[in-house]
């Protein structure tokens, strides 16, 4: 199969690249970040090191829409949530999409999938969550967290319960370029289990501005992760969501993860340190927006939200 990557950030870096280098298949990457685009141009491909190691330039192809004539098996979408809407309207214009194509997005927070079913039919959308942290330092500039091989992600069909057969290569790809794909059937309670992770573990570590190890180093982690966790599986619960892992799993995976990836800074961080907007009206907002919608109230993290807000406003003090 060949692939194109919609968004060369962070995590479409770590995609394509592994894909392009382990699984040997061809990747184009789609982007609209002028300074990221011509500074892949300058360098002839992007810089990548593992955990601030190994530094090295990976060539890639790197197109703006409006260049692109290829015609990729499938899209992998990797776009902040506020700004996929523009994305994809701007891609649509320049003749992206066709009728053939699968496309998966495996992006934080949730309403992306609604927005991507504009412009593709149902049973070609492939849902994704990634246990995968990475960092993008600048254009051009990314940085895999993680040991090799503790690559972890999910994927379910939006519209069914199987993958297709035509896609199960999409599948065999991913588990070549050790991106360590696991495939289940319900797509939404796959997503909400990684919205409610980032829910306590993004949103925590931007508020109090650190790594995840550090984050963990706090005796009290797992007391708040548990206030969190249980607010947002009562609220799926009163949903009809049910997720894929237990809420002791979740609480277990708190402390794990920020074992494991102890010097990466969240994509949330990563967007507040640099005065961008952040997606927490996506990951802790939208847990509450469920919650409001089934006559429950998830006053945690809905106080929760408003103090990110606030830390975002206040900047401009500091």
């Amino acid at each position: 199969m060949k692939y194109g990557i919609i968004g060369a950030g962070a995590m479409g870096y770590r995609y394509g690249v592994m894909l392009q280098e382990n699984a040997g298949v061809e990747v184009d990457f789609i982007d609209t970040w002028e300074p990221n685009v011509e500074k892949v141009r300058e360098l002839g491909g992007v810089s990548v090191a593992r955990d601030h190691e190994n530094r090295r330039v990976v060539p890639i192809n790197i197109y703006y829409p409006e260049e692109y004539q290829g015609h990729p098996d499938v899209w992998i979408v990797f776009k902040k949530q506020m700004q996929l809407e523009e994305e994809l309207a701007r891609d649509a214009k320049a003749g992206l999409f066709h009728d053939d194509q699968y496309v998966f997005s495996a992006m934080n927070g949730m309403g992306h999938f609604e927005k991507i079913a504009q412009y593709f039919a149902p049973e070609k959308i492939i849902c994704g969550t990634a246990m995968i942290a990475t960092r993008l330092d600048g254009p051009a500039d990314v940085d895999f967290m993680g040991k090799k091989g503790a690559e972890v992600m999910h994927l379910a069909m939006y519209a069914s319960k199987n993958i297709p057969e035509d896609a199960e290569e999409f599948v065999t790809d991913l588990k070549r370029a050790y991106l360590g794909p696991i495939v289940v059937e319900d797509y939404l309670g796959m997503c909400m289990s990684k919205v409610v992770f980032n829910a306590v573990v993004n949103t925590l570590c931007t508020m109090f501005e650190v790594q995840m190890g550090q984050f963990i180093e706090y005796e009290g982690v797992p007391q708040m992760a548990r206030q969190l966790f249980n607010e947002a599986y009562d609220a799926c619960e009163r949903a009809g969501i049910y997720l894929i892992e237990t809420r002791q799993e979740e609480i277990d995976s708190v402390t794990t993860t920020s074992h494991a990836l102890k010097y990466h800074y969240p994509s949330m961080y990563q967007d507040f340190s640099k005065g961008r907007p952040t997606e927490v009206d996506y990951i802790n907002g939208y847990i509450a927006k469920i919650g409001r919608e089934h006559d429950y109230v998830c006053r945690t993290h809905e106080f929760v939200t408003q103090q990110v807000h606030l830390a975002e406003l206040m900047r401009k003090y500091h």
